[in-house]
Order: structure tokens, then C-alpha cells, then sequence
């Protein structure tokens, strides 16, 4: 049998750098402790050392600009579980995912979007990345931002 491979070995093999959490937005935590739940505050699409990606989906961004924003908002989720636990193998499974995707009213390729997380998710995590989800769509985000991502995480 082969041995489990580490997160910190999976996630380099996605070819990102682990960014510096970012601070809130607001008057809220990144993360807060339940019992073995972290219930994580929307991320949003920063690529390390990038600008926000902002605009609307299906207007001036593509579907595949947004897919990678929404994977951008997961490398700073995985940023903020590093903070929070110290050490990714520290996380049990990604429970639920809720994605938000600035959009009009006319689009309808949300969930395609927020895969863009998803699938970083299981690409880092393997089946302890495969999660519940929603995707819904709105006529705008904070700061203007393509794509927000919240997420539940349960804990060693």
C-alpha cells in the first residue's frame, strides 16, 4: 500500500506559492472555531503577490477567467487554514462550499465557475477536498470582485 501523500506535497504540485493571508475586508474574522468546525468568511480572487480580479462574469471576464478566480479564492482559503491550524494535515474534509459569482441576470454557468475551487480543492486535498456546495449568482460583490467563496471545514 502506498503512503498517504501530505498535503503541503499535493499542494505543490499545483505549481501556486501559499500566499500570506490577507486581512478582513471588514468588521469580521477570516475564520472562526465551532467545536471541529471552521467556519471560513468569503475569500476572495487574489493571486499572491496580484490585484483583485474584479468584473462580471460573461461580460468582461470569460468563464475560464472566472473559473481561476474562483481557484485563486481557494489558495487564500487554504492560506487562512494554514494560519488557523499551522499544518493543512490538520484538516479533515471540506464539509460545504458556498460560492457567489458577479454576474447579470442572463448567466447561468455558476456552478462552472466556482469549480474552479472545487477542483483545487480535491487537487490539494484529494477526497477530503470533495465537499457540499452552492453556487449563486449576483449583480455584484464587495470591491467589485468576479467571484467570493466561502467555506466550512471540519478539523482534527
Amino acid at each position: 500500500m502506498l503512503p498517504q501523500l501530505t498535503v503541503p506535497y499535493a499542494f505543490g504540485s499545483t505549481g501556486y506559492t501559499l500566499p500570506e493571508p490577507t486581512a478582513p475586508k471588514g468588521s469580521y474574522q477570516l475564520c472562526v472555531k465551532s467545536g471541529n468546525l471552521l467556519f471560513l468568511a468569503g475569500h476572495l480572487p487574489q493571486p499572491v503577490n496580484g490585484k483583485l480580479v474584479v468584473g462580471k462574469i460573461g461580460d468582461s471576464l470569460t468563464v475560464e477567467e472566472g473559473t481561476q478566480a474562483a481557484e485563486y479564492c481557494g489558495l487564500n482559503i487554504l492560506a487562512t487554514l494554514k494560519q488557523e491550524l499551522g499544518d493543512l494535515d490538520r484538516v479533515k474534509r471540506i464539509v460545504k462550499v458556498v460560492g457567489f459569482v458577479n454576474c447579470d441576470d442572463t448567466f447561468t454557468q455558476q456552478p462552472q465557475v466556482v469549480n474552479g475551487a472545487s477542483d483545487f480543492f480535491g487537487k490539494v486535498l484529494g477526497d477530503r477536498g470533495v465537499h457540499a456546495r452552492s453556487a449563486v449568482g449576483t449583480n455584484a460583490l464587495p470591491l467589485g470582485v468576479a467571484v467570493e467563496i466561502e467555506a466550512i471545514v471540519e478539523v482534527e
